[in-house]
């Protein structure tokens, strides 16, 4: 009797227990129900309870860029709530002018970016808000006036222009695939080595040697990228598992590769200003100035920092550049009704520049290699700082890669204090506001109906002059005090190789390649640009 009367009193409680749980699956399935009837008329992406927008940002992560340009095409501004924080995007030049601009103090990089960040750019100038950021710039804005350095960067650019000429000869005979972006990224890695560092590390030399720096870097970069929407990227850290152990390893390589450059400048420097003037300066490179100052002891510059400002340096001039000139090239391949045209443009510029100087042009035919490498060295010793300005399509060409492929697809900002945009957006201080070039460049309401296509063209007024677009606009170089200082700089080594692979190859992707980009904070090609190169006629 005891018995039954216990299982009496088991079966009624446990009854009201599982009462109560189908009672609060209800309740939250009918939470969830009217949490998403509530966004049917509601632009931008659709969110869950406790979640936010993280399933929809996982699902759309591999193309991302796209994903966000869709959703900017409805809306100028979109809100993306996370589980921490909330994301907006703006792709409306008047709300970037405000945040790049108007109201720059309120939108640092922020304490977010550079937790994520940190581990692979640490302090440096990409990476650091005011005070540190102030000092860095100003020591690289001196830098990069500095005619020395611009004449010393034109003759590197030439010099691994001609090397990457070189190589393309060689694949040229039998049809040999290659890979253009690592050959970019080969180019762009030596010449910033060089002129930043003072150091040739050969990652161009004819048997292409193995680079487990530019490897790391690569992995590195990926891994950082994936922590904005991996919320538990934290906890492996902790751990060392998955994503964040590969993460470890190689920033492991990019270190030991970095601090042996910087003990190498610093040998160096040593050693010179032994030998000759003890106080005069030894190089114009910019690792060079900044050991430089690092002498000082009020400096506060460690090995640490030194090695910072390396890597923001690399990803400056290597993976940016050499990420666009990809781009161009398949830009070319795409659109030969452009590639045509340059073609025909620089003929003419290399006449009228011989002309100009005096030279008799050597004839050559293109099947023959010894002739057609000395009228390609021939053409590339016209290439000076100042004839390089006088191309004029090139640069617009250029330009109008990088308004459809900028380098920096997006770029988040921190929010220090609520602020209001201009479009009457309210943001909330500790979120992130994020402007979108890749976006913007697509946006008919910031170019026009023919935005989506390739026409260099855009970029010349009425009298056939370059017009420059509104950098609030046209934010591939980003605007207001934080606009970049290599700009000038990126535009002469691209028009420098540019100028010479246009002039002197036609490029043919191989059959099936997919071209589409990976996540990362650089558009970079995720399978690369497998293609085949042949020589072009006299």
């Amino acid at each position: 009797m005891e018995d039954l009367e216990f299982l009496s009193i088991f079966s009624s409680s446990n009854g009201f227990k599982m009462g109560m749980v189908t009672m609060l699956v209800g309740m939250a399935v009918s939470s969830i129900f009217i949490h998403r009837w509530r966004q049917r008329n509601v632009k931008g992406p659709k969110t869950w309870p406790f979640v936010g927008a993280a399933i929809e940002q996982l699902m759309n992560y591999d193309r991302m860029h796209d994903w966000l340009a869709k959703l900017l095409a409805e809306s100028k501004t979109v809100k993306v709530p996370m589980p921490f924080t909330t994301y907006t995007y703006i792709a409306d030049p008047a709300n970037v002018e405000h945040v790049l601009k108007t109201n720059f103090n309120n939108y640092p990089k922020g304490e977010v970016y550079h937790s994520y960040m940190e581990v692979l750019l640490g302090d440096g100038i990409f990476n650091s808000d005011g005070e540190m950021w102030r000092k860095q710039r100003k020591t690289s804005s001196f830098e990069f006036a500095s005619k020395n350095l611009r004449d010393f960067s034109t003759i590197v650019f030439r010099d691994y222009a001609m090397k990457l000429s070189g190589i393309l000869c060689q694949a040229s005979v039998g049809n040999k695939v290659i890979d253009m972006q690592e050959l970019l990224m080969r180019m762009t890695l030596d010449s910033i080595c060089k002129v930043g560092f003072g150091v040739e590390i050969g990652t161009l030399a004819p048997e292409l040697p193995d680079n487990h720096f530019a490897r790391a870097f690569d992995t590195a970069n990926i891994i950082v990228t994936l922590r904005f929407i991996d919320p538990l990227w934290r906890i492996k850290r902790f751990l060392k598992v998955g994503s964040e152990a590969l993460l470890d390893q190689s920033i492991q390589v990019i270190n030991d590769f970095t601090y042996s450059m910087i003990h190498k400048r610093k040998a160096e420097i040593l050693e010179a200003k032994t030998i000759s003037d003890k106080n005069g300066k030894i190089k114009h490179d910019i690792l060079s100035r900044f050991v430089e100052l690092s002498e000082n002891p009020d400096s506060n510059l460690t090995d640490k920092s030194l090695r910072d400002v390396v890597l923001n340096f690399v990803i400056a001039g290597r993976d940016t550049t050499a990420t666009t000139l990809s781009w161009f090239v398949y830009t070319m391949i795409v659109n030969p009704h452009v590639a045509d045209k340059l073609y025909c443009y620089l003929k003419d510029f290399e006449e009228d520049q011989a002309k100009e100087e005096k030279v008799s042009l050597a004839p050559y035919d293109p099947e023959d290699p010894k002739s057609f490498a000395e009228r390609l060295a021939q053409f590339a010793s016209l290439l000076t700082y100042d004839s390089l300005g006088k191309l004029s399509y090139l640069h617009a060409a250029i330009t109008e890669t990088l308004r459809l492929y900028p380098a920096v697809p997006q770029d988040p900002k921190g929010i220090a204090k609520d602020d209001v945009l201009p479009d009457g957006t309210k943001l909330r201080a500790g979120g992130m506001v994020t402007y979108v070039p890749y976006s913007m460049g697509r946006m008919v309401y910031n170019w026009g109906s023919d935005a989506a296509s390739f026409n260099p063209d855009r970029w010349f007024n009425e009298e056939g002059l370059f017009q420059n677009a509104s950098p609030f606009k046209f934010t591939a170089f980003q605007a207001g005090p934080r606009i970049c200082l290599g700009k000038d700089s990126a535009y002469l080594q691209m028009k420098m190789a540019l100028a010479i692979l246009c002039r002197f190859f036609n490029f043919h992707l191989v059959p099936n390649h997919p071209v589409k980009y990976r996540m990362m904070t650089i558009l970079s090609m995720q399978h690369g640009l497998k293609l085949t190169v042949t020589r072009r006629s006299a």
